[in-house]
């Protein structure tokens, strides 16, 4: 189990200088390929513009990164064919724990987590498809036709597999992402979110390394972490000048963990899978 949730804050403005949908795609897989490779708990999309409407790019991003969270043997069902998908075939594999890569029975162990979707109810409890050969049952039935859960096989006869519902979070090893879609400008969702260590990323910062030892002792103690980027065209501070907010006073850290960097910009991408990188040397996420 991490000793910390690790949440990540990204803008609806990292797509919109994208022209096509297929290079929207592929930049949202790399994304969500950084957030797994680091033990991501929690991406939240957030709105950076106070005076334009961005409600398509920000479900579009959230619907990206849900179809890519999604086990491969789920997703047909869960997922119907619309234009926002079209370029879903070149997304990465996660390769996740909770994306398993054998679908045969006899490979299921007792004990082993999966992810399931309820198919139908029997006289026994409830089918689930758990992405092998065999449907599994669940014998509680305070579920609903549709839905997706954590399970955990209890028992596998090789032609009959039973299993439990648990929580996500009991399963003790990373198991993926989940994905938020704030309605708040990011210095409002700040204050009123609950976190205990806010690290917001931008280029007028302290280089990271300057502040590591005072971020390392927050950071042991934190139980919920959120590092925050910017987008190229506009960073943090002036992200929340608009909201006539100050970044030191909504963040606990600023840093550049870019520091001396080459090129005039770098991509919200790239300080992500950068910065992660940093975190997780320093900090062993």
């Amino acid at each position: 189990m991490d000793k910390n949730k690790l949440s990540i804050a990204i803008p609806a403005s990292i797509i919109s200088d994208t022209p096509h949908l297929r290079e929207k795609t592929s930049k949202i897989g790399l994304i969500a390929r950084a957030a797994a490779i680091f033990r991501v708990h929690e991406i939240i999309v957030y709105p950076d513009s106070v005076r334009i409407n961005q409600t398509r790019d920000l479900n579009l991003i959230a619907k990206l990164l849900n179809y890519i969270e999604t086990p491969q043997y789920l997703r047909k069902n869960l997922y119907k064919i619309e234009p926002d998908l079209q370029y879903a075939g070149i997304l990465p594999p996660l390769r996740a724990p909770h994306h398993p890569t054998s679908g045969k029975n006899r490979d299921l162990k007792v004990g082993e987590y999966r992810e399931g979707l309820i198919l139908n109810q029997s006289k026994e409890g409830l089918t689930v498809d758990i992405g092998v050969q065999s449907v599994a049952l669940l014998r509680e039935r305070q579920f609903s036709v549709g839905e997706r859960l954590t399970v955990q096989v209890i028992k596998n006869s090789g032609d009959r597999i039973e299993i439990q519902a648990v929580n996500r979070s009991d399963v003790p090893s990373y198991w993926g992402f989940q994905v938020k879609v704030e309605d708040e400008t990011f210095g409002h969702m700040l204050q009123a979110e609950q976190f205990d260590l806010v690290i917001s990323t931008a280029r007028l910062a302290d280089s990271f390394v300057d502040v590591a030892d005072k971020i390392v002792k927050h950071w042991n103690s934190a139980e919920r972490v959120l590092v925050a980027f910017g987008s190229p065209a506009r960073g943090l501070h002036e992200i929340v000048n608009d909201e006539g907010l100050r970044l030191e006073d909504v963040s606990d850290f600023v840093v550049n963990t870019v520091p001396k960097q080459g090129t005039a910009t770098v991509r919200t991408e790239e300080a992500l899978l950068i910065s992660l990188a940093l975190f997780n040397v320093y900090f062993s996420l």
